[in-house]
């Protein structure tokens, strides 16, 4: 392996472990911490999303530094909020403010690990590599929800003392993220191929930026309202969330890299077609079951419980499918640089989109049922198959690369 795909792939990991110890915690953070209800939830998920949807503006505001340059401002970024969590618990609205912080890092390092990604991959091996990255991130989720899972069963960790040693944890991976990402400054020269303020607004990358929007409503059942069900209805703790993100995880590691190969053997108008009916079919079950469980007909212990974690499992796998959209953009870019500005354009639209769906959700939750947020997404779903049929996809990325 190449040296600086080495430092790259060990970037990934490091932020991985980063994101693992810390944004997969929120969720148990905001009940056990701030004892917040199912609305307040869904209004937290403003001010962290938000940076998702100011991506595009504030890379294409930087884009005159470089990919990489970027990218280690975010690693300052993530660290500098998880560092207030974790020593102090501030009040509720300070610290939305350094979860903003830390969620604008994270956010952009989203599309730029893409891009970076994509611009390091040999071109005859696109779809393997993306495959082997989403594998690598995946195993460092893996590490990361062991350590959680293990850490709160024994007491070693807990959110009721002073200081969050476990959000410490992920600042000490964020740090070395910092130093590896200096590394990798000094070994790999990005080509500084954009100059300026520029969006990639261009007719050709719609169906893109439509699978973007429609990834922010799937995202945000699965991992605020998904986990929600876990959490809330079943009054699971982090370790039993970290477990599921161990079943996960597991299951990812072989599953994404499987994918990348996917992608360059079948093609991505066929993944696209594979993760619209993934989609439309767990979600249509998690409505019926969270029915079942609301209404009483089915039992809140059980079954019923094997059953969400199994779907919880499954649309966290399915979420990796999005991965096809990055090799999707690459095979239809019309130059270059408008890889790394329509990953970000794609993010923002992504967030703006999620930011409604989560107080959507929210009050389609608390008014009309749980169950008709999962039935609610399952009809979204639909999108997707409508741009799996108006995609051409006729040479597979090897082809096209050759």
């Amino acid at each position: 392996m190449r040296r600086e795909l080495f430092l790259f792939c060990a970037l990934i990991a490091a932020v991985a472990l980063g994101n693992g110890l810390s944004d997969a915690l929120y969720s148990n953070y905001f009940k056990e911490v701030y004892h917040i209800t199912a609305m307040q939830r869904a209004f937290i998920e403003f001010p962290r999303e938000l940076p998702g949807i100011l991506c595009a503006f504030i890379i294409a505001a930087l884009s005159m530094i470089g990919d990489l340059k970027i990218a280690l401002i975010a690693q300052i970024l993530a660290t500098a909020g998880l560092l207030i969590l974790g020593v102090f618990t501030p009040p509720f609205a300070i610290m939305l403010i350094f979860l903003f912080i830390n969620s604008l890092g994270m956010h952009l390092f989203m599309p730029l690990q893409d891009s970076i990604g994509l611009s390091m991959a040999e071109p005859d091996q696109v779809g393997r590599r993306m495959g082997q990255f989403g594998s690598l991130r995946t195993a460092c989720g893996l590490v990361a929800a062991l350590v959680v899972f293990f850490g709160f069963r024994f007491e070693i960790f807990s959110f009721a003392t002073p200081v969050k040693h476990i959000f410490l944890i992920g600042v000490g991976f964020f740090l070395v993220a910092i130093v590896i990402n200096l590394r990798l400054l000094s070994k790999h020269k990005v080509p500084k191929v954009r100059r300026g303020f520029q969006l990639a607004l261009r007719r050709e990358y719609r169906y893109f930026y439509l699978l973007a929007m429609l990834h922010g409503v799937k995202k945000q059942i699965a991992f605020v309202f998904g986990s929600w069900v876990v959490v809330d209805l079943l009054l699971k703790g982090a370790d039993v969330m970290s477990l599921l993100t161990i079943s996960a995880s597991f299951l990812g590691i072989f599953f994404i890299n499987m994918l990348g190969r996917w992608i360059d053997r079948f093609g991505i108008r066929n993944m696209l077609f594979v993760e619209a009916f993934a989609f439309i079919l767990v979600y249509i079950v998690y409505g019926f079951v969270v029915w079942g469980i609301t209404s009483t007909v089915l039992p809140s212990a059980g079954m019923s419980v094997m059953v969400v974690y199994s779907l919880f499992v499954l649309d966290r796998l399915s979420m990796q499918i999005t991965m096809v959209r990055a090799v999707y953009l690459k095979n239809i870019a019309l130059v270059p640089e408008d890889v790394t500005a329509a990953l970000s354009t794609g993010i923002s639209l992504d967030h703006i989109v999620s930011i409604i769906a989560a107080q959507l959700s929210g009050l389609v939750w608390t008014q009309l049922g749980p169950q008709w947020v999962f039935f609610m997404a399952a009809v979204i779903s639909l999108g997707d198959l409508f741009v799996a049929l108006k995609v051409k996809d006729t040479r597979k990325l090897a082809a096209k690369s050759e």
